[in-house]
C-alpha cells in the first residue's frame, strides 16, 4: 500500500505530484505575501466583523457642516473619511465617529488617539473637540428626526433605546428628591 499524502491522495512511488502539495484554497492561484497585502487582508477581515452605519447622506452632511478638513481647515483638497477613534482601536464608521479630513491629516494621524495627535501637530485641540461635539449633536438630532435608519444619538450604543436613558435620568432625579426630603 502506498503512502497517503495531503487531501487523501495516495501515491506509490516516484516524486510527489505537484497537486499533492497544492494549497487547499485555490488551484494555481498565487497569493500575494507582501506586508501590504497581508495588512489589507487583515483590515478587510476586521472591517467585515464590525457594523458600519454611515450613509452617503450623512457623509455629505458632515462634509457640508465642517466645510473642509476637520483638523487643518483645508478646503482645496479632496476629503477622506477619518475615524476619530481609529478602526484598529474599536471605532466604527458612524456619524458620531467620522470627520472629513484631507489626505495629509488622515495619513499623518493614522490610528493615533486624536487629542494626542492634535497636540503633537500643535493644532487647537479644544476648538476641534467643541466643534466636533456641536456638529455631531446637530446632525444626530436632524437624522433622528428623519426616521428609522439614522444613526443613534451620541453616547448611545447601536440599537439602544434613547427613552431608556431618559427613564434612568428620571429615576435618579426622584432618588435625589427623596434624599433631600429625608436627610440622614
Amino acid at each position: 500500500m502506498g503512502r497517503i499524502f495531503r487531501f487523501g491522495q495516495e501515491h506509490t512511488s516516484g516524486p510527489v505530484p505537484v497537486t499533492a502539495l497544492a494549497r487547499p484554497y485555490a488551484d494555481g492561484m498565487a497569493v500575494n505575501r507582501s506586508r501590504r497585502a497581508k495588512a489589507a487582508r487583515k483590515r478587510k477581515r476586521r472591517m467585515d466583523r464590525v457594523e458600519h452605519d454611515l450613509s452617503d447622506e450623512q457623509w455629505a452632511a458632515l462634509q457640508a457642516a465642517w466645510g473642509g478638513c476637520a483638523y487643518c481647515g483645508a478646503t482645496d483638497r479632496a476629503l477622506q473619511r477619518d475615524c476619530v477613534l481609529a478602526l484598529s482601536r474599536g471605532g466604527r464608521y458612524t456619524l458620531a465617529n467620522i470627520v472629513p479630513a484631507c489626505g495629509s491629516c488622515n495619513a499623518s494621524k493614522g490610528n493615533d488617539e486624536v487629542t494626542g495627535w492634535l497636540r503633537r501637530k500643535r493644532l487647537d485641540e479644544r476648538s476641534f473637540l467643541v466643534r466636533n461635539h456641536e456638529i455631531t449633536a446637530t446632525l444626530v438630532a436632524s437624522f433622528a428626526e428623519a426616521g428609522p435608519g439614522s444613526a443613534p444619538g451620541p453616547g448611545l450604543a447601536h440599537g439602544q433605546d434613547p427613552d431608556q436613558d431618559q427613564d434612568q435620568d428620571q429615576d435618579q432625579d426622584q432618588d435625589q428628591d427623596q434624599d433631600q426630603d429625608h436627610p440622614r
